[in-house]
């Protein structure tokens, strides 16, 4: 028991009667026996005791530094002395002098073992307070939710039990469900479950206060929950714990951490710690499936308004092509869309068009305007009727943009094609003769949605296509891109002409790809606004053949 005294910071020096009555407590004169001792102080210094020589019962550091401090002059007035430290037993001691007027001295004794619990403690919160920060990164990195409950089963099963079962929101009557063992992989699947099964599982999944471990019973924890690796039956499982996922406004699912027989129960500070990681967890669930079903809505509008796939109708070759303004947009102000006729004797319905603005503003526009187009159909025979019912549907709406429209209706005649063509407010539509020779329709009117209906007018041409002849609808967003080596210069109607002249004999898809892929070379990586363009093709009345497998030839068909 003997050590060197270790002296303590005056800072370190406070009155003994702060100390509190639970700390042991030695009361000695300035002879050095014990007047008094706390039934704490016995537990400390085995036989201490009233009358007993300090120097026989204490360590030789206290009683040496007794001695220093009886034996100097008593000061009444002078403040606490300082504490001094040293060993007793296996523990470190601070004692806490506090001298009385008749030259005794009161002694507190603070086992350290107090403050090696709370550095211990410490230690663990900082343990906790690191993989806090773990979970939240790697969670939060991933708004995949498969590769959250993943992660969140993965990193359960790695710090807090032995094995971790994640369920996610039922979606149907199936629940997700991942599994993982401490170092094992991790296990997906969807499962038709009874939530009332699992004690404890129905509340956290309705986002209650989770029960207590100590209330389960393992013996009472179905099939499903546990992992194939974990154990070789339920009877293996020591304690249990389940925890709700609470997310945003709704609860994620819930958690379920097994611990084997081998390991103690959760204490109520691991429970904690359990709910802390599962609020992490929840949130990141949470905001993933949020993103998806944000993402699924998006892809639902998309399809409705990105320009659908043409093909051939009746014989009559279609094809279309977009562009929208920016490279990370798929959809924009510009649109096409052909109605097939039901029949080989009547017309299809083409239009193209071109709504004011571009991005995600215009986008919507041109999706009402769209449906408005297509519950005008019946109408569509008439050309200036379909516009001046749409022109009222605009005027009435709270929008405040125009759209210019080109219309054709297309009906095969024998080896012709035979369209009646309008334009109103938009660029002209083009005629690709079988010689390369480009005509302009002779077609014009008022764009739509800014006039009075009494003044939407429109003029209505007849084309004929002999086989292999094109008529291209096409926006402004072609004619008007610029480009060239200093970028300032618009590509324009003769440039266009030129390029639709060379793609004379070529079926719809190639003049198209043809017209798009000149105008991009021409922009570059300077802006250009949304583009779109659509091919109608007769069908030719001769086809290319192979000869000897070099030669191609064109024959009669």
């Amino acid at each position: 028991m003997k050590s060197p005294t270790e002296p303590v910071s005056s800072r370190s020096a406070r009155p003994a009667a702060d100390l509190g009555a639970t700390y042991p407590s030695v009361t000695v004169d300035g002879a050095g026996r014990v007047l008094s001792c706390s039934d704490e102080a016995g537990v400390l210094l085995e036989g201490v005791r009233t009358g007993a020589l300090l120097a026989d019962v204490a360590p030789s550091w206290l009683a040496e530094a007794h001695a220093g401090i009886a034996g100097a002059p008593t000061d009444v007035g002078a403040g606490p002395s300082a504490a001094v430290r040293g060993r007793i037993g296996e523990s470190t001691v601070d004692a806490f002098p506090s001298r009385a007027a008749d030259g005794g001295v009161s002694w507190r004794l603070v086992d350290d073992r107090e403050l090696r619990n709370v550095r211990a403690e410490l230690a663990r919160e900082r343990v906790r307070s690191q993989i806090l920060r773990e979970v939240s990164s790697e969670l939060l990195a991933s708004l995949n939710v498969n590769r959250c409950m993943e992660a969140t089963a993965r990193m359960a099963a790695a710090h807090l039990a032995d094995a971790a079962v994640v369920v996610g929101v039922r979606s149907g009557r199936m629940y997700p469900v991942t599994r993982c063992v401490t170092g094992g992989p991790v296990e997906q699947e969807k499962v038709e479950l009874d939530p009332e099964s699992m004690p404890g599982l129905a509340e956290a999944l309705a986002g209650f206060p989770p029960v207590p471990s100590r209330w389960i019973d393992p013996g009472l924890v179905p099939d499903w929950v546990v992992p194939e690796q974990f154990t070789a039956g339920r009877a293996q499982i020591g304690s249990i714990v389940v925890v709700p996922l609470p997310g945003h406004g709704l609860p994620a699912g819930a958690i379920v951490l097994l611990r084997q027989s081998r390991e103690a129960v959760f204490s109520e500070a691991e429970e904690a710690f359990v709910r802390l990681f599962a609020v992490r967890a929840g949130v990141a669930l949470s905001s993933a499936r949020v993103y998806a079903e944000q993402v699924h809505i998006t892809d639902v509008l998309m399809r409705e308004l990105l320009p659908p796939a043409l093909e051939s109708v009746h014989g009559i070759d279609y094809s279309g092509r977009y562009r929208a303004a920016s490279a990370t947009d798929r959809i924009g102000g510009d649109f096409y869309d052909v109605y097939p006729a039901d029949s080989d004797d009547a017309e299809t319905f083409v239009v193209l068009g071109d709504v004011c603005g571009k991005g995600l503003e215009a986008a919507v526009l041109t999706g009402k305007i769209r449906n408005t187009i297509e519950a005008l159909l019946p109408f569509a025979a008439d050309h200036l009727k379909l516009l001046t019912l749409l022109n009222n549907a605009l005027l009435s709406s709270r929008h405040s943009r125009f759209v210019t429209l080109a219309l054709a209706s297309v009906r095969r005649e024998g080896s012709r094609v035979r369209l009646r063509v309008s334009s109103a407010g938009h660029p002209a539509p083009l005629i690709l003769r079988a010689d390369g020779r480009v005509e302009e329709v002779d077609t014009r009117g008022v764009l739509i949605g800014v006039l009075p209906t009494d003044r939407v007018t429109i003029t209505t041409a007849a084309v004929d296509l002999a086989p292999g002849e094109t008529c291209l609808l096409y926006s402004d967003g072609v004619t008007e891109a610029r480009g060239g080596p200093l970028g300032d210069v618009m590509f324009g109607e003769q440039r266009l002409h030129n390029t639709l002249s060379e793609c004379a004999g070529l079926p719809a898809e190639a003049v198209t790809e043809r017209l798009q892929m000149v105008a991009t070379q021409w922009v570059g990586d300077g802006p250009h606004d949304d583009t779109a363009v659509l091919a109608i093709t007769a069908p030719p009345t001769s086809h290319h053949v192979a000869v000897d497998g070099h030669t191609r030839g064109r024959f009669a068909s």
